[in-house]
């Protein structure tokens, strides 16, 4: 399926979600520099809809992701967070301005939200959505969609750690959660 076709479906599939709905809004008048909810949030929803399940809760965490090298402390993405928890009561919320990430990667200084979503350990995982001042969707997705719609898991070919990728992907227990999911462990391409 075309890559236009996949971020169309993602859409509408995030349209028909309210409570994804109103995190986005709520997201958004944050007014966060490069700004996404990112990774299982996402991810987990696109596969319990593919697998026919009605919306689940299976996310330990709501991850909302930006890029702010001016104000990068830990601090303000605690604080953030609690303002997140107040108005949704849902204390699962975990914000990380991607411009000190790298500092606990140990890795060269991330240039942007995408480049440093492009660095996380499954490419189906490095997907985000926003929504801009126009009530639209976007999509950062720096390895596309396609494994997310044919449920594939497979390393990000720019994460190295190999026995890090391979230790998520048995503990997480996936598989057992969404039985249709293919999981490659073999070396990224």
């Amino acid at each position: 399926m075309l890559e236009t076709n996949l971020e169309t479906k993602l859409k509408q599939f995030l349209l028909e979600n309210d409570v994804i709905m109103s995190d986005l809004r709520l997201v958004r008048s944050l007014d966060l520099p490069q700004c996404y909810l990112a990774a299982g949030y996402i991810r987990n929803y696109i596969w319990d809809r593919l697998h026919g399940y009605d919306h689940r809760s299976t996310h330990n965490d709501i991850d909302l992701v930006y890029y702010d090298r001016e104000e990068a402390s830990e601090e303000r993405d605690l604080r953030l967070e609690q303002v997140l928890i107040e108005q949704t009561g849902n204390d699962k919320w975990s914000v990380k301005n991607q411009a000190r990430m790298h500092i606990h990667k140990a890795t060269a200084p991330y240039e942007s939200t995408k480049d440093a979503l492009s660095r996380w350990p499954e490419v189906v995982t490095a997907i985000g959505v926003a929504l801009n001042r126009q009530d639209e969707i976007e999509i950062c997705a720096p390895y596309g969609l396609v494994d997310l719609f044919n449920l594939i898991v497979r390393q990000s070919p720019l994460f190295g750690d190999r026995a890090t990728y391979l230790g998520r992907i048995h503990k997480k227990e996936w598989q057992s959660q969404w039985p249709l999911l293919t999981i490659i462990e073999g070396q990224p391409s």
